[in-house]
């Protein structure tokens, strides 16, 4: 029997791994087989030491069409639940997650894309919010959406279903940086060199903050944080942090140049 075409790649560059969508001739549709490899994927990256930083993107023109209408028109229930646990595991992930969106985002592509944590793109691109045009709900995805978008945005592009580029996917909180295409390898790659300066540690911590920093009252959120700071100041990463400050060198997880 001949083994299946791989749908998700990985590859390792020392401190960054970068997962890619490889299925072209369907525009990287997020049919249950590509989901059930981005998920292994993700779960790899994460469990390997090694690695500190995430980059996803895909190959061809497009980023991500969005779900597999073909598959969904014989099991209209198969990715759903497979859907649901890669933007958790992409929202959850301990590790910072920078997305280089290559081309066209719609749908659940942009549900991928709103659940990482930096995005880029070309100003070129486009995305649109289309489900209402097929006869369904833009559900699963609104979750990491809704937790960048303004109220006002969200209605419009939901409701809508009408097409917006990269320039205005920055000004809704989509996209992190909309940048020349010749620019996008440089931009995605200036942030991941951000990214690794930071303290392991510390990314995920600060990762925990964004998260969860304002799903509680004032008061219950200060005494929480406080108590999280203490914990990160008494840390061994910030003992090597200060030394290295105070050293005028790089701290020991900064990689070598």
């Amino acid at each position: 029997m001949e083994a299946q075409e791989q749908l998700v790649r990985t590859k390792a560059d020392g401190a960054v791994t970068t997962i890619t969508l490889d299925s072209p001739r369907n525009a990287n549709a997020l049919s249950s087989r590509l989901l059930s490899e981005l998920l292994a994927a993700l779960d790899s990256a994460v469990s390997g030491q090694a690695t500190r930083v995430i980059v996803l993107t895909a190959v061809g023109k497009a980023f991500c069409a969005g779900a597999d209408l073909k598959e969904t028109a014989v099991n209209p229930t198969a990715a759903a639940p497979l859907m649901a646990d890669v933007l958790q595991a992409l929202w959850d992930c301990p590790k910072p997650v920078v997305c280089r969106v290559n081309g066209a985002a719609r749908a659940g592509g942009i549900g991928l894309i709103a659940a990482c944590d930096i995005a880029v793109a070309p100003e070129d691109v486009s995305f649109a919010f289309s489900e209402v045009r097929i006869g369904v709900v833009p559900a699963v995805i609104s979750v990491p959406c809704l937790r960048r978008m303004p109220s006002r945005a969200a209605y419009e592009y939901f409701l809508t279903g009408e097409v917006f580029q990269a320039r205005r996917a920055v000004e809704i909180g989509l996209l992190t940086k909309a940048v020349e295409a010749e620019f996008l390898d440089a931009a995605t790659s200036r942030y991941v060199q951000a990214l690794l300066r930071g303290g392991p540690t510390a990314l995920a911590g600060t990762k925990e903050v964004l998260r969860d920093g304002i799903t509680e009252s004032f008061s219950g959120g200060v005494e929480r944080m406080s108590r999280l700071s203490a914990a990160f100041f008494a840390s061994e990463e910030a003992a090597e942090g200060r030394a290295a400050f105070a050293a005028k060198r790089e701290p020991s997880w900064v990689p070598a140049s």
